[in-house]
């Protein structure tokens, strides 16, 4: 049995199941949902597949479930609740909910990629391994299961998403908070660029009048821009523009 070997013995799944309240009828599903397609390469006679169908489908319940919550909870407009799920279920919110979780130590990684822990590499396959287990988590117990799931631990992150204007990209929040609270537009000024035609990193700053808000980095100009949008709002301590909550109660028009 699977659950048997040693490297599955070893990372303790009963304690996860503890952790997210879920006793899996087939632990096996659970398993591989762990399983990057780098550990396969190394371990060959590993009798699990990687995890990339069962996130393949967690993706599809993630968003259907958060899809329902918000249409059933809020009245706003399809365009601000479409800005809210993005929110809820980008790579950004997935990765720091599978941290809280505490899923990374039970990651099946190939010793390359167990070296990258902490690098944005590492944070797209927790990631993918919230939907992964999601994934699991619906086929061994259904659409229920998977709902409670969810609710416990991503529909929680909306309030702060609302309240830090996190629907919004980098740059958005940043020029509507500004206008907002002082009236003005930002602007972004080059400060420099480094390296070869094909490998080129550009320093850019944010600046609000002739203030130097933040600065930022990026192989890209509008890569730099964003960081730097994402400093600014930090170092001005914004939370965002102010938006219109439409909460729905029961028996309003849809």
């Amino acid at each position: 049995m699977i659950t048997d070997r040693p490297e599955v013995i070893e990372k303790d799944f009963d304690a996860l199941q503890k952790k997210i309240g879920i006793t899996f009828n087939n632990p096996e599903l659970l398993i591989q949902a762990f399983v990057h397609r780098s550990y396969l390469n190394e371990h060959h006679d590993f009798p699990l597949g990687h995890n990339e169908r069962l996130e393949f489908l967690g993706d599809a319940v993630v968003e259907l479930v958060v899809t329902e919550f918000l249409f059933n909870e809020y009245g706003n407009p399809e365009g601000e609740l479409t800005n809210w799920r993005a929110a809820l279920v980008n790579a950004k919110t997935l990765a720091s909910i599978a941290y809280e979780i505490g899923m990374e130590p039970y990651l099946f990684l190939s010793h390359g990629e167990a070296k990258d822990a902490g690098t944005k590499a590492r944070d797209y396959i927790m990631a993918n391994t919230m939907e992964s287990v999601t994934g699991a988590i619906y086929l061994d117990g259904g659409y229920e299961a998977a709902k409670k799931f969810i609710a416990e631990w991503v529909l929680p992150k909306l309030p702060y998403i609302l309240e830090n204007g996190l629907y919004l990209d980098a740059k958005s929040r940043f020029q509507e908070s500004a206008q907002e609270l002082l009236g003005v537009t930002p602007t972004y000024k080059v400060m420099s660029e480094e390296g070869p035609d094909h490998a080129k990193t550009f320093k850019v700053g944010v600046y609000i009048g002739k203030e130097l808000v933040a600065t930022g980095e990026g192989m890209s100009k509008q890569e730099a821009q964003t960081e730097a949008a994402e400093m600014g709002v930090q170092a001005k301590g914004w939370k965002g523009p102010t938006i219109n909550i439409i909460k729905r109660n029961p028996g309003d028009p849809l």
